[in-house]
């Protein structure tokens, strides 16, 4: 499948997560909100991995099956509402979309909570108080907690790249030689 059918097709089941954690401990939602994050972060690392991919694989595995050994890999880390989310993706097939799910999850309880991971890839270290001024403009613009990640990237030759949510702005020098090249070619 496509990214884009994977996500249009994991949309309802990241939305039926979030609305259940955010209704499972009434006005303390932070908690639902944090054990199904989790949750779904185990379920997707557990789907991902190759060995667990294989074994999920096999055509002559019943929805029960599956849901069985996802339960054994599991362990205490699925509750019974997980096991039933689970359940229903084996019976639908749709056990891969977990990664998906998972990310999406992250997106909904992110503007629900009003943060945003912001991802700045820059030529050089970027330093602590370049990370603070950026994370108040990007706060006063957007009116959200910001939570930065730095990485460092010596091919951009200069300036940054800068990726929140589904938005990229690049800055870098490399980006910048690339549309130029497109222009003249």
């Amino acid at each position: 499948m496509a990214e884009a059918e994977l996500s249009t097709v994991a949309r309802p089941y990241a939305r039926a997560a979030f609305s259940y954690a955010l209704d499972s401990n009434g006005s303390d939602d932070k908690n639902g909100l944090s054990r199904w994050s989790r949750m779904l972060a185990i379920l997707a690392a557990a789907i991902k991995d190759p060995a667990a991919h294989e074994a999920l694989d096999n055509p002559v595995l019943t929805t029960a099956d599956e849901t069985s050994l996802i339960a054994q890999i599991m362990g205490d880390e699925l509750d019974d509402h997980g096991n039933n989310f689970v359940q229903v993706l084996a019976e639908f097939g749709r056990l891969s979309l977990l990664p998906t799910i998972s990310e999406q999850f992250e997106l909904l309880k992110a503007h629900h909570e009003k943060t945003m991971e912001v991802e700045v890839i820059s030529a050089f270290e970027v330093t602590e108080q370049e990370k603070e001024a950026l994370s108040v403009a990007l706060h006063r613009m957007l009116q959200r907690e910001i939570h930065i990640e730095t990485e460092v990237d010596k091919s951009l030759i200069g300036g940054v790249v800068i990726r929140a949510e589904d938005t990229v702005i690049d800055g870098s020098v490399k980006g910048r030689l690339a549309k130029l090249s497109q222009v003249l070619g």
